[in-house]
């Protein structure tokens, strides 16, 4: 497969990177059942596409996908370590029961966080580490700062944010260079295009985009029956659920004339909003690797983009992309 894209540079600072990333996320229970065999499967056909940029949490099924990705990369042999570009999210905490025991920005709860994530995934090194949200008690700087400790002691290559304001981008840079922010944003998700975008581009401050299908939203697929944290989002309730139904059907009318899912054209419009933004999409089997990377093919013209911009406008979507309480808590949407 040709890819039509060339490498995006992860902001002024970071690494030029393949412009998909892999996030691996639904391969640790948020979405429901998973099967680990296939999610290594699913990583060893993203690196072998040209797939560079791995995106996880240590939160995510507490430890277990970075065990997985350690997996992934060991199995793949030599020189797989040195192919890819690790991006790890830190800080939100985990109970027993899989419940969400909030989130902690502290100095020493940072190089503590860090110590598990270089032994799980079997690395001496993380390419780019990130609070995963603003804690609302420490100080950006302190918590960046703890970041640029380990910086200098060699065990992270480079700092980043995620879901975070221009303004607090600002604060943290001032501390260390930030390559990147992860944002939320695709389709049907378009409000960092206010601020939170063009104050990064300011920056010179790269994005990394996920929900690019608006959690599958996009792809029509709807939410599994058990363990899957979906059935509680409001774009996926009642009313909501059915308006966005139709909204995407119009996408996939679109994505059928030209002969692509509409996955592939969700993928696509989102490659047309810039070289500095890699989106980073959550694919969990072999068929899904496979798709998006089809979606490097397609190059989609301005009046292609009004259109889809018209089946799917930004402000027709039903629902916040989280409940009430975790909207609150999103310094990027502040």
């Amino acid at each position: 497969m040709g890819m039509s894209y060339g490498l995006r540079k992860l902001g002024a600072v970071g690494p030029a990177v393949f412009p998909l990333g892999l996030g691996c996320m639904g391969m640790s229970g948020m979405y429901g059942a998973t099967d680990d065999e296939e999610s290594v499967r699913a990583i060893h056909a993203a690196i072998a596409g040209g797939v560079t940029l791995i995106d996880t949490g240590d939160f995510y099924g507490a430890g277990h996908n970075e065990l997985l990705i350690g997996r992934a990369l060991r199995e793949m042999g030599a020189g797989a370590r040195e192919k890819v570009a690790l991006s790890v999210k830190f800080g939100a905490m985990r109970t027993p029961s899989g419940g969400w025991g909030g989130f902690d920005g502290r100095p020493a709860a940072v190089k503590n966080f860090l110590a598990y994530s270089l032994n799980r995934l079997g690395v001496k090194q993380i390419d780019i580490y990130r609070p995963a949200r603003l804690d609302d008690h420490v100080k950006i700087e302190d918590t960046i700062g703890a970041v640029a400790d380990m910086i200098k002691q060699g065990f992270v290559k480079q700092a980043a944010l995620s879901e975070v304001s221009a303004e607090t981008a600002r604060r943290a840079q001032a501390v260390t260079p930030i390559t990147d922010v992860q944002l939320e944003y695709g389709l049907a998700t378009r409000g960092m295009e206010a601020k939170v975008l063009p104050g990064l581009r300011e920056l010179g401050i790269g994005t990394t985009a996920y929900g690019v299908l608006g959690r599958g939203l996009l792809s029509g697929s709807k939410p599994a029956e058990k363990g899957d944290f979906r059935r509680f989002l409001p774009r996926y309730s009642g009313a909501n659920y059915e308006k966005n139904a139709s909204l995407v059907a119009e996408l996939a009318r679109l994505a059928q004339a030209r002969g692509v899912t509409q996955v592939q054209m969700a993928i696509a419009w989102v490659m047309t909003r810039g070289e500095d933004i890699v989106p980073v999409l959550g694919m969990r089997t072999v068929k899904q690797v496979e798709e998006a990377l089809g979606a490097l093919e397609i190059h989609l013209s301005e009046e292609e983009c009004r259109l889809l911009e018209e089946s799917v406008p930004a402000d027709g979507i039903a629902g916040t992309r989280y409940d009430k309480m975790a909207m609150t808590h999103l310094d990027s949407e502040r």
